[in-house]
């Protein structure tokens, strides 16, 4: 019964919202629209594959999972950050001078075959290939969308036309764990390849409108070398020093910020009891939202986020539109970084899901001006070349960020850690006892000799270890950004006597 409640809900919201917009929808072009649908697309495999891998990778082999460590999920992150966020300050540059068509089919390939990989992968290499592959395809992707949408929106209706865009961005986003959810199956009949499957197959889709619809916009480039454009690229940078400030500054953000989506479902998945909530999830969305013990799955909680942004997003980015760009990135960096510590700080399901909440209002307040920004501050020639600057904070922050919290989360967070050393310091168990089980099974150890329920276990480890101090360290890289966007804008201001 609530899930075609909720559904009308949030039609009805989201079609009041766009006949509000609608005089200044009508200003954006075509092209805006086709790039808006790939997008849509894209962004469906890309939280698709990722709204289930940090649990795939970790799982036992007995749960057709990748049975890697943490840290190694840590570096496979990182390294996919690497080559999806640097890729594009050059590819950018690229895009702008050779042409944005060829750049859609050559990602569409690259990412079509990286998901297909996904299925097949057995371990830390395989799947770090498949990784890097996706990474590549997305990098070389991002450009011509991101520089089509900068081309298509005006100083009048930038605001709007990028909250669009992260409107539809997120549509993408929100269907992509229900999707991926549904076909993971659970604990008891695991089928992890069908989601990569599934992101294959939608990739592959994009080449229709890539193909039928997708008008090349009209480019300045002579055809320069690779190598030009790469000097082009790292010297322009270098002279615009508002930018190059602005974009390390904020990469602080984007460390803290994309741990809700590689790391929040693992720590979801060992210390949260979300049974409190199971009902909701389960008149929404049906029996495929549950666990086989009756938990909403780890990525549902988080996918609160995106379904948030898809029906506000429109109506906040209108009303925030009359405040200066510096003032909703500083609001929204506040109310995500309480969000993100928020949503580590609790063991059960009602205030986590609450802190997600905030959390997403954060981001739809500050994440579509990064890009605004960026974009506003281009030069006209330079769009897509600037725009691919834009992916920098996310290198920076998304690859630090994983290298990272792999090492921290299995020295401040990990249940099967602390676990370990209970039984080790607490109950006197010889360490050469527990040498020869495996990972998956130190906890139900744990459990069976301290005779509680898995749940008292881990209120137990909780209080012993606190393992919410990971999201407090990650949380305040978030805030000292916030601190130091603060200061760049105080600092240019006074320097242009405004």
């Amino acid at each position: 019964m609530l899930g075609p409640i909720f559904a009308a809900t949030g039609l009805l919201i989201i079609t009041g919202a766009l006949f509000f917009l609608r005089a200044t929808l009508k200003t954006l072009p075509f092209n805006f629209w086709v790039v808006n649908i790939m997008e849509l697309a894209e962004r469906l495999a890309f939280f698709g594959s990722r709204a289930v891998l940090p649990l795939y990778m970790v799982a036992s082999a007995d749960q057709h999972g990748l049975g890697i460590s943490y840290a190694e999920k840590g570096i496979i992150f990182g390294i996919w950050a690497a080559f999806q966020c640097l890729l594009p300050i050059v590819s950018g540059g690229f895009t702008d001078n050779f042409g944005y068509k060829k750049s859609l089919y050559i990602a569409f390939t690259l990412n079509t075959i990286g998901y297909a990989s996904m299925a097949f992968a057995t371990g830390f290499w395989t799947m770090l290939g498949a990784s890097v592959m996706v990474g590549t395809g997305t990098a070389i992707f991002k450009p011509p969308v991101q520089g089509t949408v900068a081309r298509s929106v005006t100083p009048e209706n930038s605001s709007l036309g990028f909250g669009t865009f992260y409107w539809v961005v997120n549509i993408g986003a929100m269907l992509a764990p229900i999707m991926a959810a549904n076909l993971r199956g659970n604990e008891n009949n695991p089928t992890w390849h069908l989601v990569f499957f599934a992101c294959a197959a939608v990739t592959a889709l994009n080449f229709l409108p890539a193909f039928f619809l997708y008008r090349e916009p009209e480019v300045t480039g002579a055809g320069k070398s690779s190598l030009t454009v790469f000097k082009e690229t790292g010297l322009n940078l270098l002279h615009d020093r508002k930018m190059l400030f602005f974009l390390l500054i904020s990469s602080g953000f984007w460390l803290m910020f994309m741990q809700v989506w590689d790391l929040l479902p693992n720590f979801i998945d060992e210390w949260v009891d979300s049974r409190d909530i199971a009902p909701a999830f389960q008149a929404i969305l049906g029996d495929s939202a549950l666990t086989a013990a009756g938990h909403v799955k780890p990525e549902l909680i988080v996918n609160l986020d995106a379904t948030a942004i898809v029906l506000f997003v429109m109506l906040i980015s209108w009303f925030m539109s009359r405040f200066k760009m510096i003032v909703s990135l500083i609001l929204g960096m506040a109310l995500a970084t309480v969000g993100f510590f928020g949503s580590g700080f609790f063991m059960t399901g009602l205030p986590v899901a609450a802190m997600m909440l905030v959390f997403s209002l954060g981001e739809i307040i500050c994440s579509p001006k990064f890009s605004e920004y960026v974009g506003v501050n281009a030069p006209p020639d330079k769009k897509a070349l600037y725009m691919g600057y834009s992916n920098m904070p996310f290198a920076f922050g998304w690859m630090t960020g994983n290298f990272l919290s792999g090492p921290l989360y299995d020295l401040l967070a990990s249940r099967t850690h602390f676990a370990k050393q209970y039984l080790i310091d607490k109950l006197g168990v010889p360490a050469a006892e527990l040498a020869n089980l495996k990972d998956g099974d130190l906890f139900p150890t744990l459990v069976a000799k301290l005779g509680v329920t898995p749940g008292d276990a881990a209120r137990l480890l909780w209080d012993t270890y606190h393992p919410w101090q990971i999201w407090a360290l990650l949380g305040s890289v978030g805030f000292i950004s916030m601190l130091g966007l603060f200061w760049l804008d105080r600092t240019y201001r006074s320097r242009s006597g405004t």
